[in-house]
């Protein structure tokens, strides 16, 4: 018997999704050729692209289909930076952003000499409007998560477009985390803004909703500057040359069909379902501490301190007992690193080395929580006892 609790690592695939995908992959044809099999993908491929715009709130013509995550958010960044204002470099970071966005700001900083002004996070996590706002002025483009894929705090989405329009200055969201959650209206948050400024790009990825591995999408306005990262073809209004993926487009958005028909029901039954999650870890270990907001979080998301404990040993104990959870923090060539979130939060190393992060989905249940809220006390008395060795 097992209990998943890492849906913001990956959900499992919706049954919509999977059969979307099953009946546009026995469609034989480009959707770039005129034939008539062609002009079949061609059709499947924008009624996916119609319904994905119905559930972001743009235009179907601003729906540009990806690999994922890291693809969109790396064609939003950098294909922004390439197409910045003449004199501006700086790109606007707040802290704690994922890695995704982070290397490929990084990048351009070494690479191609771009500067960082930091944004620091309130101790909830927020990427607070005003502090924000004051670092936008002049700058090339900025980016934010809607909602911290580690901590869970949801940030003010339609306060920080506003700010970036009224500094003139391209914003993108990362939606990868909030997708599933939040009900995102991208016309709406870009408002009146007609020129550079304002909400630029949103980028989500697909299997944080059960769409397969590998699809995503980067909504970008059409009145934004994008330079693509990849040539060849003038696909998706060249923003992303290539033969276009139908039977995957065709399957993300079923999926967020999907969720976004339950997210109302979903969000009341994930939220009850954390509450309990995070109330039995509290009664069994007084000293844990929830991290993040504890109101504008995401429904599903636990993010907990365990003091004088390790994560990845209480990972690894609640892994024997068929647990499956994350320490939330980052891991490269396998040595975990303490988690620059919680650094963000300005706590020290040590917490940041001792936190986990549960997240429940549509397969969630009250006995996956009352099975993990049983297995918590003594994974953590013997991880505590492991770290004072």
């Amino acid at each position: 018997m097992t209990s998943y609790f890492d849906h913001a690592a990956t959900t499992p695939l919706r049954p919509e999704s999977r059969d979307a995908w099953l009946a546009a992959s026995e469609v034989v044809g480009n959707a770039s050729s005129v034939h008539g099999a062609g002009q079949e993908a061609r059709r499947i491929l924008e009624e996916a692209r119609e319904r994905v715009a119905a559930v972001l709130g743009c235009d179907p013509i601003e729906v540009v289909f990806t690999s994922g995550g890291t693809e969109s958010i790396n064609l939003a960044i950098k294909g922004g930076w390439w197409s910045r204002r003449e004199g501006t470099v700086d790109i606007v970071l707040p802290d704690g952003e994922h890695h995704a966005t982070m290397d490929a700001v990084e990048w351009l900083q070494t690479a191609q000499g771009a500067g960082i002004r930091t944004v620091p996070l309130s101790a909830t996590g927020e990427i607070p409007v005003e502090a924000f706002t004051q670092a936008l002025p002049g700058a090339a483009l900025a980016t934010a998560l809607l909602a911290n894929n580690e901590i869970g705090t949801v940030s003010d989405g339609p306060g920080l477009a506003a700010a970036a329009a009224a500094a003139g200055v391209p914003l993108h969201l990362d939606a990868v985390g909030a997708a599933e959650s939040a009900d995102i209206r991208f016309a709406e948050w870009r408002g009146d803004a007609r020129g550079a400024g304002g909400l630029a790009t949103l980028s989500i990825s697909g299997h944080k909703v059960g769409a397969p591995v590998g699809t995503g999408a980067l909504v970008v306005s059409r009145h934004a500057r994008l330079s693509p990262l990849i040539h060849g073809g003038g696909q998706q209004r060249g923003l992303r040359s290539g033969t276009q993926d139908v039977a995957g487009a065709a399957a993300l958005a079923a999926a967020l069909t999907a969720t976004a028909a339950a997210r109302e029901d979903e969000t009341i039954r994930l939220s009850a379902l954390r509450r309990a999650l995070v109330d039995g870890i509290l009664a069994a270990v007084p000293s844990a501490e929830l991290l993040g907001d504890p109101e504008s979080r995401l429904p599903g998301n636990a993010h907990v301190l365990f003091p004088g404990a390790r994560g990845e040993t209480l990972l690894f104990l609640l892994d024997q007992r068929g647990l499956f959870v994350s320490t939330g923090s980052a891991c490269q060539a396998g040595v975990a690193e303490p988690s620059h979130v919680v650094r963000a939060l300005g706590r020290d190393d040590e917490a940041a080395r001792s936190v986990l992060r549960f997240t429940l989905g549509r397969t969630s249940t009250e006995a996956d929580v009352a099975t993990l809220v049983e297995a918590i006390p003594d994974a953590y008395r013997r991880a505590s006892a492991a770290a004072s060795r």
